[in-house]
């Protein structure tokens, strides 16, 4: 069934409730996803996508109670992975003369895919456009490796449409269609996990596309991917998070993963998550068992961290292959300026230690000279080295707080008085989950937080009046 997007544009996908894994069994889908396929009717007539092959019958046959197939005047493929165009050689058996408006890249990838069938192929490149009558165009900008070397956008003058295929999407199934209809907090956590475990190796190119694009000086007013919610109320939320995101992107987290074998290397994890949250109680920490957590939610947890902790035993001179793998796919994902160290338990040579650190700055990560290299299981000294781990990744001198803490009284109260207090700090912060920005200067009257009360004045059971996020949730707006 259609569903109207804007003017004489439809959305004519399919979206897909059962879906659990995408990417082979590479990507975890918790939420359901969509296919989204659209249909401009102008002067022209215009499909944009197709869906995957699996559902191509009902594609097909819900496009033909829209449109005789016939009347399509133009496609456009906007990318060719499988799950935008499988659907594609059904309908050219229906319309094989039907031109299809792609990049160079992509033509060579759909024949590859679906051998030289002699279809009408038209290429472009950013800049070209299409005049579909009544006034309106589209506009087509390259977005090569976003994430494949075929991918462009399309860009629906007079609507103000970006098309934008596989940026800004979500694998999340929203049968109300857009943005301001779904979940809130689950919206941001799907986009951030997509970003995290998809697009973040191409962060550099993204960042100087969305520059380019921002030249372009198209006037958005909505904003389609290829999956999950259209943005539709304040569309440009979604660039600005990217910006962010795509900017070396951290919050005041720790995460620590791991696998274990006697439960050695779990004892050491959270004594490691333990120590953490006694030397920075602010600091959000996540721990995860690397063989029975979802891969792809740990790694949307590595991307909002400033540092991680890796541990395994030692098994035949090396890691646990859970842990391997998933160091590999850590590896792949490419993220940047965050700090990492590793732990685990040994019996016989305790190689993992070694191996982790290795691995980890192969990762681009900056590895932290402490570690826990722990003989069978952790005795009391093992568990005390789990400070200094905390320490080292939380960017702490540990000799000076324990000087600190071992001061006389008589010495810590002979210390000179601390100057006046400083201004409160009256920055704005953003909810991660929902994106609502607390400022001071309003404050949350319906709350009963008056105007003028700082971020760090609210009390500590505050929660997000949008979507009840925690404060410890929130992040300094820069």
């Amino acid at each position: 069934m259609a569903k109207h997007l804007k003017g004489n544009v439809d959305w004519v996908g399919y979206i897909d409730w059962e879906l659990q894994k995408f990417h082979g069994d590479d990507y975890s889908i918790m939420n359901g996803s969509s296919q989204n396929a659209y249909l401009i009717k102008e002067g022209k007539n215009v499909l944009i996508d197709t869906v995957w092959s699996p559902h191509k019958e009902e594609f097909i046959e819900n496009l033909k109670k829209e449109i005789d197939l016939k009347d399509i005047d133009y496609i456009i493929l906007n990318h060719s992975e499988p799950d935008h165009s499988s659907s594609l050689p059904a309908l050219m058996k229906e319309i094989p003369d039907t031109p299809i408006y792609c990049t160079e890249t992509a033509k060579k990838f759909v024949e590859g895919q679906y051998g030289k069938q002699g279809w009408n192929f038209h290429t472009v490149k950013t800049g070209d456009e299409l005049d579909i009558g009544n006034g309106e165009k589209l506009q087509f900008v390259e977005m090569k490796m976003l994430h494949w070397p075929d991918s462009m956008a399309t860009f629906l003058t007079g609507d103000n449409i970006l098309f934008s295929n596989d940026a800004f999407g979500q694998h999340f199934a929203v049968e109300e269609l857009f943005n301001d209809k779904a979940n809130r907090c689950l919206l941001n956590k799907e986009a951030m996990k997509y970003f995290a475990n998809i697009l973040n190796p191409f962060a550099p190119i993204l960042k100087r596309k969305l520059v380019e694009i921002g030249k372009m000086n198209l006037p958005i007013e909505m904003i389609a991917p290829s999956h999950g919610a259209v943005w539709r109320e304040n569309p440009l939320q979604i660039v600005e998070k990217y910006a962010r995101w795509a900017d070396a992107y951290q919050e005041d987290q720790i995460t620590i993963a791991y696998d274990t074998m006697w439960n050695g290397t779990e004892k050491l994890a959270h004594a490691i998550a333990d120590a953490v949250h006694e030397l920075s109680p602010d600091t959000v920490v996540k721990v995860f068992n690397i063989a029975k957590a979802d891969k792809n939610e740990i790694m949307t947890e590595v991307f909002k961290s400033k540092a991680i902790a890796v541990g395994s035993p030692t098994v035949s001179n090396s890691v646990l292959s859970s842990v391997a793998g998933w160091l590999e796919f850590l590896r792949q994902l490419k993220f940047k300026n965050k700090k990492g160290a590793a732990f685990g338990c040994y019996g016989w040579t305790g190689e993992s230690i070694k191996v982790i650190q290795e691995k980890l700055k192969e990762a681009g990560f900056d590895v932290v000279d402490a570690s826990i290299r722990s003989y069978f299981n952790p005795e009391a000294d093992d568990l005390a080295k789990a400070k200094s781990v905390a320490a080292a990744l939380l960017g702490l001198d540990l000799d000076e707080i324990e000087k600190e803490a071992n001061q006389p009284e008589t010495d810590k109260d002979s210390v000179a008085p601390a100057p006046d207090s400083k201004p409160a700090d009256m920055s704005q912060y953003e909810c991660g989950p929902c994106g609502y920005i607390y400022d001071p200067a309003v404050g949350d009257p319906d709350h009963g937080i008056k105007s003028g009360t700082s971020f760090a004045d609210l009390p500590d059971d505050w929660t997000c009046p949008i979507c009840g996020a925690s404060k410890d949730q929130f992040s300094k707006v820069e």
